[in-house]
Order: structure tokens, then sequence, then C-alpha cells
């Protein structure tokens, strides 16, 4: 009899905090219909339920309360860390009981393609999404595909086939364009509903990045000279498999994981890794397949822009009609939207370049983490020990503001990681305002030395990252955010939409912390007016003349495009208020370079308006280079680094809270 064990955090739920500490579970799209329809099959769990005292008995008693009666048997629950193949092989022992014969009749459901490796070791049979549990059961496999939809019809389209059938769609690149999971059954059933399908491969352990490239493409003269006599269609479509391929060989040549510090590997010992597999040309870069053990996150395209590697999650939410009705509503962002008076008086005394710098100073290991502790860190990279420690603080700073706050957890290549949301509720309120920046850093630009002398690799689990213009400039701007807020409804302020604080973890790798969120906000329903993103906004070298620069540009046109152009409109009539002096830049469109580059991306995909605002970061069309930190992602990026400039974010600081607080009432 064949045996059913689940990963729980983002397989079958979306797990989080509550302020009372409590573990909330809030059940996947899908999930509940595939546990229905599997009656008869005994379900066990394998997870990482984290190291605190009682985090099982947590763990399972808020699994109890998300799926009663689903998982009966204690036998067949196993708790532990997912980073070698024995909780795997536990698992298998204690299926003998349940009636499996052999590991080949047990099945492992999980979401984390290195886990699934490691199942794989123990001859355990692997689904990469709940929704193909069935052919892992019947040995049937799931495909990576590209489905190319008709003309005249809208990804929308898709949302009831792709329910109804094995499907699963990971990222939407245009209105003809969808990367999705497949089996045969899927693959069928989009193209007896006039799709093309093109099968690309096996899932496997593998997972889907999107890698872009902004760099010159590397054509030959004469190859530059051919697309010229082409059509615009043709001259489009070489360009874009030329970039794709630079981006393919570039990370292929890569060493999985020989130029970062060790992880636990999927890999039996003595194998070589295996190929990172090409999906196809992707909007500005490629899609790749990467296998266990060939940590895609962690690669750094040279000379690229900073946000280039997105981590893909699958989803069904994502074809709902993002357009028409997206996930959450869309709210009118009309009028001009200047703040009052009395925002910004009160922006100006919350958030000072000293305030900035205190909380930069903190996070960043200038000063103790907690005022008056021994604590300094050296890093928020993922892979650091300070990580958490930093998180910690992060949350004990709302909590001391009054916020409700909710720590939301992810996994991250064997990490348990943690974003963080404080939020102010108001009753009754249509949608809620988010404030947000990334919390993580790196170092992966910088230059190390062994113990003689020579280059060695950065090593993320112990070299310092201090990080404090990117992005420890927009999390203090968070921060003195959620102070403004607090004086303001000390003051009798009255907002009239829900104000909500994210900092989210593990951006310098390719998102994944506010990919997270946000594929949860869209299944918990979340109504989002808008995202403003704060990304790296202290830097500023030296004499040249001050610019923010507010990207709204998205690869989800429509009303998502229209809105977040709508958000960005409003920073930049906020920004001569706070400060005339300043010059804005707002950047949309294909013009945009930050497309899909910072966290504000991962909420487009959902259909919420969002946008992202930093310094001068990105070079002019004509190629004239930003005028922001020198030091991005390297060791010198420090509150004393002489391109950091507390004074030029809070200027930025202000005009994003003075914006975000008047549209959601103040």
């Amino acid at each position: 009899m064949p045996v059913l064990f689940f990963d729980i955090g983002a397989t079958l739920a979306d797990a989080r905090t509550e302020p009372d500490g409590s573990l909330k579970l809030l059940p996947r799209p899908r999930v509940t219909a595939v546990l229905d329809a599997l009656p008869d099959v005994p379900l066990g769990i394998i997870s990482a339920p984290g190291t605190g005292e009682g985090a099982a008995a947590s763990v399972a008693a808020a699994l109890h309360e998300a799926f009663p009666g689903r998982f009966p048997d204690d036998d067949l629950v196993h708790w532990g860390p997912k980073d070698s193949r024995g909780l795997f092989e536990a698992a298998v022992a204690s299926a003998a009981g349940a009636g499996a014969a052999s590991a080949d009749e047990c099945v492992f459901v999980g979401e984390d393609h290195q886990e699934r490796a490691f199942a794989g070791q123990v001859g355990m049979r692997t689904s990469p999404h709940p929704v193909f549990t069935l052919a892992a059961l019947e040995a049937r496999p799931v495909f990576w595909v590209r489905i190319a939809l008709p003309e005249g019809r809208r990804p929308s389209a898709l949302e009831a086939i792709a329910n109804e059938s094995e499907i699963v769609p990971m990222h939407v690149a245009s209105e003809r364009l969808v990367l999705a999971m497949a089996t045969a059954r899927g693959v069928q059933a989009l193209e007896r509903a006039g799709c093309a399908v093109d099968i690309r491969g096996h899932v496997g352990d593998t997972a889907a990045f999107l890698v872009r490239d902004n760099r010159p493409l590397p054509a030959a003269e004469e190859a530059a000279e051919a697309l010229a006599a082409t059509s615009p269609e043709l001259r489009r479509a070489a360009a874009e498999s030329m970039r794709a391929n630079a981006v393919l060989g570039f990370v292929a040549g890569e060493p999985a994981g020989a130029a970062r510090a060790p992880r636990p590997s999927a890999r039996p010992p003595g194998t070589k890794p295996a190929p990172v597999v090409p999906l196809g040309p992707a909007p500005g870069g490629v899609y790749l397949a990467a296998p266990a053990g060939a940590p895609v996150e962690d690669v750094h395209l040279p000379d690229a822009k900073p946000g280039h590697t997105e981590r893909l999650l699958p989803d069904p939410a994502l074809l709902a009609p993002r357009g028409e009705a997206p996930p959450g509503g869309i709210a009118a962002v009309a009028g001009d939207g200047l703040p009052s008076r009395r925002t910004l008086d009160a922006v100006r005394a919350a958030i000072t370049p000293d305030v900035l710098s205190g909380h930069v100073a903190r996070i960043s290991g200038a000063e103790p983490l907690v005022a008056g502790g021994p604590l300094r860190i050296r890093s928020r990279d993922a892979s650091s020990e300070d990580n958490e420690r930093v998180v910690e603080a992060l949350a004990q700073r709302f909590r001391d503001l009054g916020l409700t706050v909710r720590r939301h957890s992810f996994q991250w290549q064997g990490h348990r990681l943690f974003n963080v949301e404080a939020e102010h509720r108001v009753p009754d309120a249509d949608s809620t305002v988010l404030i947000t920046a990334h919390l993580d850093s790196t170092a992966a630009n910088g230059d190390f030395f062994d113990a003689d002398g020579d280059p060695r690799p950065y090593d993320p689990a112990a070299d310092p990252a201090p990080g404090a213009d990117d992005d420890g400039s927009g999390t203090a701007g968070v921060l003195a955010a959620a102070e403004c807020l607090r004086t303001l409804l000390d003051d009798g302020g009255t907002p009239t939409r829900n104000i909500r604080f994210v900092l989210f973890n593990a951006e310098e790798q390719a998102l994944t912390g506010s990919k997270f969120y946000a594929r949860a906000a869209a299944a918990a329903g979340d109504r989002i007016t808008g995202v403003f993103q704060m990304d790296m906004i202290a830097g500023r070298q030296h004499g040249s003349a001050p610019t923010i620069e507010i990207h709204s540009g998205s690869s989800v046109p429509g009303a998502v495009a229209i809105a977040s152009d709508a958000l960005g409109g409003r920073v930049a009539r906020t920004v001569p208020v706070i400060d005339p002096a300043v010059t804005v830049q707002q950047v949309t469109g294909d013009d945009d370079p930050a497309v899909g580059r910072s966290d504000h991306a991962s909420f487009h995909e959902r259909g919420w308006a969002a946008v992202a605002v930093s310094e001068d970061l990105f070079s002019t069309p004509d190629g004239e280079p930003g005028n922001g930190t020198r030091q991005y992602h390297t060791p010198g990026d420090t509150l004393h680094d002489e391109d950091h400039s507390p004074d030029f974010a809070a200027t930025v600081a202000r005009s994003v809270t003075a914006t975000a607080l008047t549209l959601a009432g103040l």
C-alpha cells in the first residue's frame, strides 16, 4: 500500500507566527481538494519545525487545527532537519507499519527541490506540488512546459483548465506566454484548449528561476548586421535567444557551490552536479531549471544590475484575472494625494538623519544590536547566524510601538528564515497600504583573502556583510515610518486603511522572501491598495546632485502597470514638497531597468500596485552611471562609507512615508 508524506511549510500551508507566539497554518490553494481525493491513503508528515523548545508540539497543534483528522497516525509524523537523507530514511521505515512494502511505495510531496533530492536518494518517489500527488503514486512524470496562448486569449482564460487538471503555473511572462509544471494529462488539456505546449524536460529535483541580464548583447558584428536586415519580430526573437544563451553560458559555467561556503549537498558522494537546464527565453533573460546543489540564487552576473535573479514559486492563483479583477483588487489611486501639513510635520519630526543613522548602526554592526547590549552583528546574510537575531530585534522594536507583529517563515537552502510584518488595523478598512524594505544583506562582490593572502570566495555564513545602504537604509526607513505612525496615532490621527510594515528576508537570494510573502497574501485574500518598497536610499556620492529613482515598471501589463504608475506619480509629486532641490526620475514601462529586480515585483505578479524607490542606482538610457553607492554588495557598505548620506536617506524616507500615510487616509 502506498504512503504519502508531505512537507508542511509552503507545500501544505503558509506558516506564520501570531502575536501571541502561536503558529498559524493557512492551507495552500488546491491542497484540501487533493487530500479529499485520497481518503484511503495513509498520510504522513516530514517537516522541520524549528529548534526552539516545544517547536514540534506547536507545529503539530497548528497542523491538526488546519487539517483536522487528516494526519491521525503519529507514527507517520517525522520532525527534524531535512538537510540529509536521515529523516527520509526514518519515514520509509515507519511506512512499513502502514503497509508500504518498500521505499518505492512511499511518496514525498515537497516544494523544496533539495529535499526532494534527499527523498529520492532513499528510493522514495517525489512530487513537486500536491497537485501532482496522484501522478507520483502512478509513477507519471511532471514536466516543465512553456504554454503559448492562442491569439486573443489571456492567461486568466487558463485558470479553470489548470484548476481541473494536473497543471501548476510558475510565471506569467506575458499575455501570450506562461511557464508551468504539468503532466502529460495536463499537456493534453492545454492542447485541447488550443494552446501550443513546449515540453522542456522533467521537473525531478529541479527548481525554476528567471535570470535577467541587462548587459550589452554578446553578438558579433556580422550577427548584428544580419539582425538589422530582419523584421522587428525576428530581431526581438533573435535578441532574446542571444541574451538567454549568454546567461545560460555564464550560469552553467559556475561550479555549483564552488564560489561560496559549502551547504548540505543532496547529491550522493562522489557524483557531479547535474547541469542547469534552459527552459527558454524569459523577459529580459532566461528561465532555468536548477538541480539540487546548484545555488542559482547566489550566482551574480558580472556587471549586471541588482536583483537579476528571481525564484519562481508554483501557485495555482497566478492565473487569476489580474487585469480584470486581480486578487484583492486594486483600489483607485485618484487625485494628487499630496500630504497634509499635519502629516508633513510628523514625518519631518520623526524621520531624521540621526534616527535613520541610529537604526542603521544597530543592524549593520556599527553599534550593539540592542542598545546597551553586548552583541554587534557582522552580517544579515540569509546564511548568517546573525540574520535571525536581527529579525527578533526588528520584531521587538515594532512590538514596542504597539503594532501587531507576525513572523512569516519559509525555507531557503536548508535555512528557516522569517519575514517580519507589523500592522495597525483599522475597523472596516477596505484595504491595506504596505511600507516595505528587505532586511538581509550580502557582500558577494567583495574581495576576500585566506590566511596566506590568496584570494578566496565570499563565505556568506562567516564574512562581514554590513549592508548599511543595501538595505539597512531602507529597513531604517521602514522603522522610522512606523515610529512616525505611532506619533500620529498618539496625536489622535485616524487612518482609514490598514497600514502594514513588512521587512522581507532573502531578497538577495532571488527575491525569495517577498515571493513567499506575496503568494501567501494572495492566498489569504488580502486587499492591498499599494506597496512602497525602499531599497537602497542612502547612497549619494559627494558633490553629486540629489536624485531619487521611482520605479513602477512591471512585466505585468494592464491594470497593474497603470495603478503602479499612479502610485509612483504620488511619490513623485510628494518629493518636491519634502525637498524641492531633489531631482525625481520616475521610470516606468519597458524603459524601467528595475522591472522584476526588487521586492515590489513580487506584488506586481499578484495584481497589486507597487513601486520601488531608491537612490540614483541605475544608469540612464544613454549610459550615464548613477551617483549612488560605490560599495554595492561589498564589506565597505558601512555607515561610515563616504557615499552613505543619512540626510539624503531622510529625504527619501520622508517622501515615501508621507505618500503612504496619505494613501492610508492620514
